[in-house]
Parts: C-alpha cells; structure tokens; sequence
C-alpha cells in the first residue's frame, strides 16, 4: 500500500506528539506511526521527576551555564543558548496551556524541586507521574487536532531517492528521504509511506545494555536507520547511565527518580553508611555521572551488587512521601518495600542517550528532508553528559522547531530540479515519488525460533555493560567492536533471510547501535563526562 502525507512522524513521545501537533496547527497534513499498540508506551511515559520550566528570579544565563556545567563544557553552546532562552517557558504555553497538564502545586504556587547539579529549584513535576502526565495530555491534544496515528506499525528504513528510485538520474542528486518503509505488524504487510518531510522521533538505546531505565521498545531504531540512509552520527561513546535504578529480582526498568535525591534522600551502603561526600562536596546532587562512577566503585570495593537510597530519614519534603512519590511508593511497596520505612535498593542502569542522529538548531539532519528530534537526535545541548531535567524539554523545544522548519519550508516555491536546499521540505513531485520502488520480500522467508533472538540480545547487552559501560577500556573495546562485527555480519544475513517482524527489525537496529557507541568510545580517548576511560 502506497500512502502519501506532507510529515511524518516516527515516535510518540513527548518529541514526536509535539512535532505532529505543531505540523497539524500550520496546516501540514500528518501521518504518525508506533510500533506499540499504545500511543502512550515509550519512554516519555516513564519520566518520574519532572522538566525545567521558566520561573521568576531565574534566567536563561544560570540555566546555560549550568547545562554547559553538567556537559563539562563539551556541548553546543548555541544549542544550549538557544534552549535556556526560549525552552522554559514552553511548559507553560504548550503543556500547561493548550494540553492542560496539571502540575503539582503548594498552595497556589506551582512545586518547583530541584535536581542534581542545578543551582536553583526550577523543576514542575506532577508528583513522581510527570512524564504519563505529560503523555496523556498531549496524546488527548493530539487526537484532538485529528492527528492520523498508526499504532502497531513499525518502521523498517527510510526511502532514499539515491537507494530506492528506480530513475538512475537520482543517483546524481543530493540525497533526500522521501519518506519510509513501514511494516504492519499484525498482518506482515509493508507500506510505502511518502512524504515530503521525515521526523524521527524514535527514542534512545537503552536496551543494548544489559540493565536499563528505557522500556523494551529503545533499541536504536531511529539512530541506525538515519546512519544507514547516509546520516551524521555524533557523540554517541556518551551514554549517560542513572545511578538509580530498583533493584528487585521480580521489577525491572523501575527508575529511582533524581527528585528523591533533591528532596534529601542519601545514597547508603548495606551499613547504613553514606558515603559520596568522600567523592564530591556536591554528594548526592552531583552530576549522574559522578554519582553513578561512585556508586559503582563502593559496589566493587564492598564485593556486592548493589547499594541503598535512603528517602525515609532524610525526607525534607511537606507532601507525604507516599504522596509526592506515589508512583515510586506504590511500585516499590508491591515488592516489598516500603520506601516511607527502610532503604530503596538501586543499581546504576543505562538511561540517556547523549549522542546521536547530527542535527541542526531546527532539527534538520545532513541529509535533505529528514529531521530527527529528541532522544534520537544530537544537537550538542547535552554535551558530555545531560543535566537532569533537559530531556523532556528537548523533546518539547525541539518538536515545535522542527515542525515549524517543515511548515516554513512547505511555504517556499519549490526548485525546478527537485534538489533543494538542506531545509528542504518542499512538496516533492508526485513523479518521483512515481518511481520509489516498493520493498521486495525475500523469495522464501525463513521463520526463526524466538530463542535465537533472545539469544543474540544476550549477547549484546552482555558485550555493552561489560565493555562499553560505565567504566571503558581500550582493551574492552577493542574486544566489543570485533564481537559487535561478527554479531552484526551474523544478523544482517538472518534479517536478510527472514519473515519480517518487528523483533528482528529491532535486533538489527540494536546490533547497529551498539557498534556506532563502541566505534565512537574508541575513537575518543579523552575521559569526559558519562564516557569514562580508565586508561
């Protein structure tokens, strides 16, 4: 089936609903796809803690610096400008305001917290439930606007004009996306879906680690895809691991959210002994990747697998705790614990993707008609490791830009020759989309047993945390890129060979996305930020 849409969106979460929300005001018609069955299933919806927001007696200067502070100074500086000026306030003209998201409140007054490594409080929250919070309300908006979601639909690759048009005078133009491959995951069938303007808005790489915050469906998908079409790549060696992850046999993926922290909770051994003002004066509001490096280091000095975090005696809060963190308190209390009595146990786990698809200050990518925001992308805010709190406003921020450089670009009269300028958004003729090739099965697709699957993620995740973790060597790596290669080699063939499925186009794109951060870890020797060499 061969559709044709003026934007579209790849991932809904707090980037992509934005954008598609954003392209649907101006007038752009707009396709947005999930491979989940739920609009509201990805890592949006698992945010705990909060986003920063404008607030009197802050400003843009003390929020850039420090971002760039967090970053170790390694980031964009006219990303982070950009962001530290315009971002805030867009809480509350888009959430707050068209969405109708309902902040937490003392009195009358929005509950700014704080959050490691910011100099003021200038988080809203909704309790510890900010990011479902956050997701529902603009999935209801979205909806509103009449916005065209495909659930259960998952992307294959996107349509190049130099790979897939069957005219061989587009091998000589500029490369441009012209939209995607789409696989409809309960009847196999793969759509051509055209369109004039690509955002990929697919979330981060969690799950090559073999622990991790990110839910099951971030495996890299939107990062391999662009770095197959011909994309820019960049810092991805920085992956940024919490330090505060549940560790429960029966939970997993359970983020300890960083607002416990900035509301007095210390990070304890099995002793009851704090111990991170022996590594910093900021204890436990230091970076993620300071505190996480430290918790790692008492984990390997004590020989155990894991450490506590103590909410209970150092609350300094006037919400209850089961109420300001009801979330937490709930989920914890189903396994056992009570987080109002004893010590939560953590574990540091694979979070944030601080590298990823090179973007521009709209979101544009190096390659013409393709946008990447979010998680997905890199615009160099982040630098060597994120500041708490920036994602879920990168996301909002940079959503809006993308979709109004789409829409501003729609407005320009198109160029005769088709090829554009890197803005470009412009409406494509229909005949070159004419002559895009549909995908081709495999003359005699192979069924695989789930186990193999199951057994090259293994593999992976074992390879990443082992060797391209919190703590990095060159030796490591060098042993993580030659299993990656083989990994990659073996599984190219399987996917080749296969019935396509979502699992095996995730497990493609996740052996991907491993090799870009190991292959990017080796090239930077310097020890910065969340990309730590010991030697």
């Amino acid at each position: 089936m061969r559709t044709r849409t003026g934007v579209l969106v790849i991932g809904t979460g707090i980037a992509g609903l934005t954008a598609a929300i954003t392209a649907l005001e101006r007038g752009l018609s707009v396709i947005v796809v999930t491979k989940e069955d739920r609009v509201e299933e990805c890592a949006t919806n698992y945010a705990q803690g909060g986003i920063i927001a404008s607030k009197p007696g802050d400003s843009a200067d003390a929020l850039a610096r420090d971002i760039m502070e967090a970053g170790c100074f390694y980031n964009n500086e006219d990303a982070v400008e950009l962001f530290a000026s315009g971002a805030p306030r867009l809480v509350f003209d888009i959430l707050a305001g068209k969405a109708h998201v309902d902040f937490s409140k003392s009195n009358t007054s929005y509950d700014y917290t704080g959050e490691a490594a910011h100099s003021t409080k200038r988080i809203v929250h909704f309790e510890d439930h900010t990011g479902d919070a956050i997701e529902a309300a603009l999935a209801a908006y979205a909806r509103s606007l009449g916005a065209d979601i495909r659930t259960g639909h998952t992307a294959v690759d996107l349509i190049t004009n130099n790979h897939h048009s069957a005219d061989p005078r587009e091998l000589y133009l500029p490369r441009e996306v012209f939209g995607a491959y789409v696989l409809e995951n309960a009847t196999g069938c793969v759509h051509t879906i055209f369109a004039d303007a690509v955002i990929l808005a697919c979330g981060g790489v969690g799950n090559v680690y073999q622990f991790t915050t990110n839910p099951p469906a971030a495996t890299g998908d939107g990062i391999a895809m662009a770095w197959r079409a011909g994309a820019d790549v960049i810092n991805a060696e920085f992956v940024q691991f919490h330090p505060t992850a549940l560790f429960h046999k029966d939970i997993k993926r359970f983020l300890i959210s960083e607002s416990l922290r900035g509301e007095g909770a210390v990070l304890v051994d099995r002793n009851g002994r704090a111990f991170m003002h022996t590594y910093t004066p900021q204890k436990e509001l230091a970076p993620r990747d300071i505190v996480t490096r430290a918790i790692y280091e008492e984990m390997a000095e004590q020989g155990v697998d894991h450490l506590f975090l103590d909410i209970a005696s150092h609350y300094k809060g006037e919400v209850p705790i089961k109420e300001r963190f009801s979330r937490i308190y709930a989920t914890c209390l189903s396994g056992g614990i009570d987080i109002t009595r004893e010590p939560i146990p953590i574990v540091p786990a694979a979070h944030y993707f601080c590298g990823g698809v090179k973007v521009d200050l709209s979101g544009r990518t190096s390659i013409r008609r393709l946008f990447a925001v979010g998680e997905t992308a890199c615009t160099g805010i982040h630098g060597a490791n994120r500041l708490a709190s920036t994602s879920l406003l990168e996301g909002l921020f940079w959503g809006k830009r993308a979709a109004e450089a789409c829409s501003a670009a729609s407005q320009e009269a198109p160029a005769s020759n088709g090829a554009c300028g890197a803005e470009c958004a412009q409406p494509v003729s229909g005949e070159r989309f004419d002559r895009i090739l549909d995908w081709e099965k495999p003359a005699n697709p192979e069924r695989f047993e789930p186990s193999l699957m199951y057994q090259d993620w293994n593999m992976i995740k074992l390879t990443m945390w082992n060797h391209a973790g919190i703590v990095r060597t060159r030796k490591g790596l060098q042993r993580a890129e030659a299993d990656l290669n083989y990994h990659e080699h073996r599984i190219n063939r399987f996917y080749h060979e296969a019935c396509l499925t979502r699992d095996i186009i995730e497990l493609r794109n996740g052996v991907t996305a491993a090799r870009l951060i190991v292959g990017a870890a080796m090239h930077n020797r310097k020890s910065i930020g969340c990309h730590f060499r010991l030697d």
